[in-house]
């Protein structure tokens, strides 16, 4: 017998996707009033030049880009990005800050790259934070602002007592435009399009402070043999003249544009920050209150704004929940595999609504009841 969810108790949108995230109604159809000026064309021309211009001129807005910082943009998102960081960024050895699968695939990138020395480790369990320390022997520092597999957020600071020879690389794939941040602190700060900017996948974007340019720019003249395609110099050569080295999907950078637009006119990433706090809250404090649900992350500090995971009593199946949610249009609540057997993961990206979180948790109090 199917249960049938009250009209009443669902969500106004039933997308709470970790990534591929929620898409805002009407985007996709400003995508189609595009017509033929867009879609197939040439991203050597003006209209896909002008696309990639309006999306660093977002971010530099958004972010409030210090003087010196410039955006690059390229081909195969943040996974790609690891890669590139070992041909192109890391001179010979980086510490990584690992507590949780994303910034554990960064590590394991590093660890392979035989032209590097094994990197340093500092690890934690899912569901608690680590975070880097100075150490005179790397000169890449590099941990995830938002482990989006378990839902532990971290701080973006530099360590203390790091040098100025040494950089800070982000991961913020999650956590771009969704959280605080100082992008001074963070020399890299790397992301993709398909989390809080409410796009699709398949772009690496990233702000570079002075420091990392200057890198970026000497490895590529020293004897390392670096791929274009994973050659920092070149994504930014590219970028500062609107283009990317191969083509992008133009879909996904006018859905991209679309979403900063919104962002920037609704008060920017303070705003956005606050709109992603106000449905962890619900979120969070619906879970302390539960009989059979609870926060994964136990320190309150440490839990993520944009995605939270939330642990159900070992007795209550998680698959049969999911199950009436996605029958009743609320899907992708799916944990990260590998991380929690009986975990449900909820995006809460600046596009979501409170209120429809609020929503969602009333749906799951109903479901549990009802099996």
């Amino acid at each position: 017998m199917r249960l049938e969810i009250p009209a009443g108790l669902l969500p106004a949108d039933g997308r709470f996707g970790s990534g591929p995230s929620k898409v805002p109604a009407g985007r996709l159809e400003a995508l189609a009033a595009t017509g033929v000026t867009l879609m197939g064309t040439s991203h050597r021309q003006p209209p896909v030049k002008q696309l990639v211009r309006r999306v660093v001129d977002g971010l530099a807005e958004l972010f409030a880009l210090p003087d010196g910082f410039e955006v690059a943009i390229g081909n195969g998102g943040s996974a790609a990005f690891w890669d590139l960081a070992t041909f192109a960024l890391i001179e010979r050895r980086s510490q990584h800050a690992v507590f949780g699968e994303f910034g554990a695939k960064f590590a394991k990138a590093a660890n392979a790259a035989p032209w590097l020395a094994s990197p340093g480790m500092r690890t934690a369990e899912p569901g608690s934070l680590v975070t880097p320390v100075f150490d005179a022997d790397v000169d890449t520092y590099a941990w995830t602002h938002n482990e989006t597999s378990t839902g532990v957020a971290a701080p973006v600071v530099r360590p203390a007592g790091m040098t100025a020879d040494q950089l800070t690389v982000v991961d913020a794939t999650s956590a771009a435009g969704g959280l605080g941040v100082d992008v001074s602190a963070a020399d890299v700060y790397y992301f993709a399009p398909q989390k809080s900017f409410a796009s699709d996948g398949g772009l690496w974007i990233a702000t570079l402070s002075p420091a990392a340019i200057e890198r970026a720019e000497r490895i590529a003249r020293s004897d390392r043999h670096i791929p274009e395609f994973f050659s920092l110099v070149t994504a930014l050569k590219n970028t500062r003249a609107d283009q990317t080295l191969n083509t992008p999907a133009i879909a996904t950078l006018f859905l991209m544009a679309e979403q900063l637009d919104q962002m920037i006119a609704d008060g920017g990433l303070t705003a956005m920050a606050a709109r992603s706090a106000a449905s962890a809250e619900v979120l969070y404090g619906w879970a302390e209150k539960s009989p059979y649900a609870a926060p994964f992350v136990d320190d309150p500090t440490h839990r993520s704004p944009v995605v939270g995971t939330i642990e159900l009593d070992p007795d209550l199946s998680k698959a049969s929940v999911m199950e009436v949610l996605r029958a009743n249009g609320i899907v992708d609540l799916d944990a990260y595999r590998g991380i929690g057997a009986n975990q449900l993961r909820i995006a809460m990206y600046p596009a979501v609504d409170a209120a429809d979180v609020e929503a969602l948790t009333a749906c799951i109090d109903w479901v549990v009841d009802h099996l």
